[in-house]
Parts: C-alpha cells; structure tokens; sequence
C-alpha cells in the first residue's frame, strides 16, 4: 500500500501526518525541525511512500536536501497555492496544515517549487546581502538629506564619492548638528566599503562564469542583472519553452474571467520580485541609456509609441527574460540585428 506525508514547518517543530492510499491517517506525530528527526519519523519499512510534501519557507531548501539524499520523493509545494487549499479549514492547527497537505499529496492537487541547488543558494545570499547594504546605505544618506533640510540645509545634487563631504561642509558651522551626523556620516562610510566588497565579489564570480558573460552581450544588461538571472533560474532545462520563463518572474498580465465578465489586468507580479527589479531595471537602461540601436529596442519603442514608455518597459523585461534563457539554452550570444528568419 502506498503512503502520503505532509509536513508542516516551524522554526523548531513540525507536524508530520502519514495517510494511506484511501486516506486514512495512519500516523500523526510532532518531531524537531531538523532532518535527522524527520527521517527518524519517515525512514521505516512500514510505510512506501510515493509524496511527501512540505511548504516552501525558510528551512525548506534545507530539509528537501535531507530528505531527497535519503532517497524519499520529497515535493516543495508553491506558499500561494497551498495556503489557496488550506484556507478552507475552520481551524487553523499545526496538526491541521500536516493532514491537509497530506491529503493534497495523496491527491495529487499541489504545485510544486523548483528547489535551487546550492551554488545558487550561495549566489543568491551574495546578491540580497549586498542588496540590503546598499538600501540601508540609501536610508542612511535620505535621512539626513531630510533631517538637515529642517534646518534650511540643503544637499542638493552629490554623488555616492562626494556626500559626506558636502555633508560636513554643510554642518561646519553648527558644531551641535556635527556631533548629531557624524555616527550616520560613519556608518554609512562602513557600508559603502561593504558594498564594495561584495561588489568586487559579484564582478569576480561573473567573470568566471560563462554563462554570464554571454547574457551580459545584450544591452542593458550587466554583471547584476546576468548573476541574479544566472541564480533565479539556476537549472534552464526546468522550463520546457523559452516564452514560460516571463510567467515564472510575475512580467504577463493578469486576467480574470468569469461569465460575461472578462477583465485583463496588469502584470500578475508573481515569482521572484528580486529578478523582476533587475529585468525591468535592465530594459528601462537599454531604452533610456543605451545609444547602439539593436532590433530589440526598435521593438520597444514601437510599443513605446503605440501605448507609452512604461508599458514598453514591461514589455521589454519580458521579452529579455525570454532571450536570456534562449541564449543560455542555445549557447549564443545576442544578434544586434534581426535574424532573416525571426524576422520573417
């Protein structure tokens, strides 16, 4: 007989539920949340199981490695869709969770995450910590742009190299003000040279990575952009065609439709907000920055003149994450002119 397990994920705690084939609970426990514990609960002779099921979250990339070392067919479920399922229970219990999504496994009404493998998890670590310093670096330097305007001080326009100084040459004279912005003046210092750090860091990994330097052949997109989309992806062959990938990263439009009502929306903003910045970002650069005329942008700015920039802009991300995933499958690099077949 064939076995089902769902598990519901806590920080220190997770509730497993075992159904059979018909349904009926056959376990029901609470073990640790760590993978020795949960394969102590699982690995036995008793049971065969053909799903088990846990939610994407913090410690599931962790776990789904355990667990898919030992051999179990282990599924991460998508956090929306599950929570869609769960939503009808009255009570919501960690007990409850475990036999709903046992019951979605046995089923079969889940869809499942990709999980990344660990080079990209370490990829990504890289690019969110050096995301996050810069925003705290931002913050930093917008608060006191705020703070001294109070005062009639105005920063005006000064660069990342030049802010702490035009912020001293501002306050020279208020010694009290002095005192108030140097601990900002320091620890914005600090981050700035962090970032760099990671910076130089990024740039060393990009120049190894071959797949990087060919997604960074299209214009507007540079060492970034190419090692966010290299880590979000992380395995191509996952997508079966090309065009999929602009759903996966939230950039096709939304619809809703039911009877004689049919309304299209905006992008559904789905997936990955982080590769979705970056794409957006990289379009608006080559629409905006870019002074090399490509087909691609040609495109664009059809668009942009039939519906406006923001649209084309949308339109453009969209279309890059297509053409990065077909020159990474393809090994190419990008063709500023049009190829006589495409374009026919």
């Amino acid at each position: 007989m064939e076995h089902f397990a769902g598990l519901d994920v806590s920080v220190n705690e997770t509730s497993v539920c075992i159904v059979d084939e018909m349904g009926r609970i056959v376990r029901e426990t609470k073990v640790a949340s760590e993978p020795d514990a949960l394969l102590a609960a699982l690995k036995s002779g008793v049971y065969h199981f053909k799903r088990i099921g846990l939610e994407a979250g913090p410690l599931s990339q962790w776990l789904y490695n355990a667990l898919g070392e030992a051999n179990l067919p282990v599924i991460c479920v998508e956090t929306r869709h599950m929570r869609a399922v769960l939503k009808a229970q009255i009570n919501k219990t960690d007990r409850n969770d475990a036999r709903g999504i046992a019951q979605m496994m046995r089923a079969g009404l889940y869809r499942p995450v990709h999980v990344k493998t660990l080079r990209s998890q370490k990829l990504r670590m890289l690019l969110t910590h050096r995301k996050l310093l810069q925003s705290k670096a931002i913050a930093i330097e917008n608060d006191l742009r705020g703070t001294l305007r109070n005062f009639g001080l105005k920063v005006g326009v000064a660069g990342a190299g030049k802010f702490e100084a035009r912020i001293r040459e501002l306050v020279e004279t208020f010694p009290d003000l002095t005192v108030l912005v140097e601990p900002l003046l320091i620890v914005r210092r600090v981050l700035r040279e962090q970032i760099a750090v990671l910076h130089r860091r990024v740039l060393a990994v990009v120049r190894d990575d071959e797949v990087c330097r060919r997604l960074m052949t299209i214009p507007g997109v540079g060492p970034v952009v190419a090692l966010t989309y290299r880590a979000t992806v992380d395995v191509p062959s996952r997508f079966r065609r090309s065009r999929a990938v602009g759903a996966v990263f939230g950039l096709t439009p939304a619809r809703h439709q039911s009877g004689e009502s049919d309304r299209p929306g905006g992008i559904s903003r789905c997936g990955d907000e982080m590769m979705r910045v970056m794409l957006y970002e990289a379009a608006q650069i080559m629409l905006t920055r870019t002074n090399k005329w490509s087909w691609l942008k040609a495109w664009a700015m059809q668009i942009a003149r039939r519906r406006g920039m923001k649209k084309a802009i949308v339109a453009l991300a969209r279309r890059l994450a297509v053409i990065m995933h077909r020159i990474w499958v393809d090994g190419t690099e990008f063709c500023w002119t049009r190829p006589e077949s495409a374009a026919a």
